[in-house]
């Protein structure tokens, strides 16, 4: 049936099957592998200075209601997709409470609503300023909150969204 030489193949092609596969993996691990860079970034992306150091920057940057005074609606309504996976403005709750007139409206108050006990009692109502907190990050502004969205880091994405929201009744 097999002689010797068959058999000698046969173990030899998975032999040099193993062996290609072997050195496949290592050939990946050599060209994707993680490298230590002592906390710097793998490359540098060079950008002309602004006229200013980032210390001195950080200290002329404008103050909330500035931004505010100056935002943008029609961005604003364009950040606002990311709400709406979970938010309507349509007057109906989904996953979160709708947002129509929720500017100036009270904390937790929409009636048909379940809010978790840490946001019933943050209490006051939701101004511009407070708007502004609760969405730089929700989870440092009310610990215990339901609400997963990570938040919006750019002042001026969250001004615009509040502009928005200011327009829904």
């Amino acid at each position: 049936m097999f002689d010797t030489m068959t058999w000698t193949k046969i173990v030899g092609g998975f032999c040099g099957a193993l062996l290609v596969f072997l050195l496949g993996n290592w050939a990946g691990e050599v060209i994707y592998a993680e490298h230590d860079t002592g906390g710097k970034p793998a490359y540098a992306i060079q950008v002309a200075d602004a006229g200013g150091s980032s210390g001195t920057a950080a200290a002329k940057a404008p103050d909330f209601k500035t931004v505010l005074a100056s935002a943008d609606v029609k961005k604003g309504e364009r950040i606002f997709n990311k709400c709406k996976a979970c938010h309507r403005i349509d007057g109906k709750n989904a996953t979160g409470p709708h947002l129509n007139g929720v500017v100036g409206r009270p904390v937790a108050s929409i009636s048909d609503f379940s809010y978790s006990d840490a946001l019933k009692k943050k209490g006051g109502d939701w101004t511009p300023a407070a708007l502004n907190v609760w969405l730089k990050s929700p989870k440092e502004d009310v610990p215990g909150t339901k609400m997963g969205f990570a938040g919006l880091p750019s002042v001026q994405d969250r001004a615009d969204v509040i502009a928005y929201l200011a327009t829904l009744k």
